[in-house]
């Protein structure tokens, strides 16, 4: 390697260094759609925030990760799939990483749409046909890669596999679908299999991890249901069934101390269970959330989503509504500070109050066009807007 390289890569992997206000996987930092992120400005000019820079990157509903000045997304063109790293401040390609995929439509536009997870030097993506790779986050090469259902058995469901990957401590976990080996966990750094557990199909919802008892924990919302998987070795821990039309479980699951929030569209609502290291019970069951896809948040004690095409708030305590409001779509939010950050469906920029006396508008913005059911995101004093159809958009937050 000659000096130019050296200097090269040393300049390239501080531009990767991870800070406080990083969102470097689905649902950031917690994994629970919630930012600490509060040097922000959630005030702009009539004419909406400014726009730093606007690009394609292909039709998917994955969303971004975020880490130091590199943004890494996911999106399809001409039946193929690109994994993305681009620079943060100028939209600019840094590199990406390409293979064959269909788009496969299906009542939607198709394309993946799993999000990547940056860790330290790699990033794991999943494709919809069951594609895993993890990549080298300076310079997008393949370190390993599975696919998931030559390899386990797996069978991806109608719509293809959905669910980001999530990385726990030396683990890669994933869901496959596969019978014996429905989630499946892998050495992050080789991809050796480390266990297999389960016979649920795959649901679309992510992996959400937590602890309970000093114990590592994941919660999988798969195709029939919730189950609580201990996360080293893979062992089962409770299961509550949780059977919708098409077996479409999508939302992630919320976890609050024992308590696990799940939520599903198709007329099926709502349930807040509690876990008690080995069944799951009931707190309480509604039709007043009902997540088609889009997951909820959890803020002081209330919950705020979409219940279909409504956005609406819950006292996570009885699964009470607080209120509820119409005119977004079916979007999708995420929350930093006190304030959730929403873009609908027609592809809006929201900023509310997340207060549970009433639906209070901060701000609003035309920032797309199309279909938008990508999450926004907002990392590091910037708001980056997504549509289905790949077109990605960066704005300015800091205020300045």
């Amino acid at each position: 390697m000659n000096s130019r390289t050296v200097i090269f890569t040393a300049v390239l992997a501080a531009t990767c260094v991870a800070r406080a206000s990083d969102w470097p996987q689905w649902r950031g930092p917690n994994r629970d759609g919630i930012s600490a992120e509060s040097d922000w400005s959630s005030q702009w000019p009539a004419d909406g925030p400014k726009q730093l820079w606007r690009g394609d990157v292909g039709t998917g509903c994955s969303s971004v990760a975020v880490v130091g000045d590199r943004v890494f997304t996911m999106g399809n063109q001409s039946d193929s799939d690109t994994v993305w790293c681009l620079d943060a401040k100028t939209g600019v390609p840094v590199w990406k990483h390409t293979y064959a995929s269909p788009l496969d439509p299906r009542n939607y536009d198709g394309g993946p749409g799993s999000t990547p997870a940056v860790d330290g030097n790699f990033v794991f993506t999943l494709s919809r046909t069951g594609q895993l790779f993890c990549l080298d986050a300076l310079t997008g090469k393949p370190v390993w890669s599975k696919q998931l259902v030559n390899d386990f058995g797996g069978k991806p469901p109608k719509w293809g596999y959905s669910g980001s990957p999530l990385v726990a401590g030396d683990l890669l976990v994933v869901e496959t679908g596969a019978s014996g080996a429905s989630a499946v966990a892998l050495d992050k750094k080789t991809g050796t299999t480390v266990w297999k557990s389960g016979i649920a199909p795959a649901g679309y919802s992510t992996i959400t991890p937590f602890s309970y008892g000093g114990k590592a924990c994941a919660a999988s919302f798969d195709g029939t249901g919730l189950t609580v998987r201990e996360t080293k070795t893979g062992k089962e821990l409770a299961t509550y069934p949780w059977e919708t039309p098409h077996e479409v479980n999508a939302a992630t699951p919320i976890v609050s101390g024992d308590k696990i929030f799940i939520a599903s569209g198709y007329g099926k609502g709502c349930a807040l269970l509690k876990f008690d290291g080995s069944s799951l019970q009931p707190l309480w069951e509604n039709t007043k959330m009902k997540n088609h896809f889009s997951s909820s948040v959890l803020w002081k004690d209330h919950l705020y989503g979409f219940d279909d095409s409504t956005l609406a708030c819950l006292d996570l305590a009885d699964g009470s509504v607080k209120w509820t409001q119409g005119g977004l779509g079916k979007g999708s939010l995420m929350l930093a500070g006190d304030k959730l950050v929403i873009q609908s469906e027609s592809g809006d920029l929201v900023i509310a109050q997340a207060a549970p006396e009433s639906f209070q508008e901060v701000a609003r913005a035309k920032i797309l066009k199309d279909r938008s059911w990508v999450v926004p995101v907002l990392a590091n004093g910037r708001i980056y807007c997504k549509n289905n159809k790949g077109e990605l958009v960066c704005l300015d937050m800091s205020g300045k």
